[in-house]
């Protein structure tokens, strides 16, 4: 199976990452780097999109655990879109979906940022 990972700037701080393909353990590093560099590029809201996404592991959870810690640090958020039942349900084993806002479409993570910062 082919990986395949994008970034796009959607406007001044805010970032979508998609991903296609299985992310593990070999491929997870470019994930990350990608995640790292857009953070670094000064990030406030990135969603990373799995809509493409077949398969993850322990590796990806890793990565974005770590992401969201450090765009926390900015005063960021770190969201997900996930459609696969077999990959949510890996957040909701993990408890990770307490971490992070999973939407089920891009178009519903993108609204969200439009319509402001998630109260706390």
């Amino acid at each position: 199976m082919s990986f395949d990972v994008r970034t796009e700037k959607l406007d001044g701080d805010s970032y979508v990452i998609s991903l296609a393909g299985e992310v593990d353990l070999y491929t997870a590093p470019e994930f990350k780097q990608q995640l790292l560099d857009t953070i670094a590029d000064g990030a406030k809201y990135v969603v990373v999109d799995f809509s493409a996404t077949t398969f993850i592991d322990s590796t990806t959870l890793g990565v974005l655990v770590g992401g969201v810690k450090r765009i926390r640090t900015n005063d960021g958020e770190l969201a997900l879109v996930c459609g696969d039942r077999n990959i949510t349900k890996i957040f909701e084993i993990t408890g990770l979906d307490r971490v992070f806002t999973i939407y089920p479409t891009r178009e519903e993570a993108v609204e969200q940022r439009s319509a402001g910062p998630t109260p706390a």
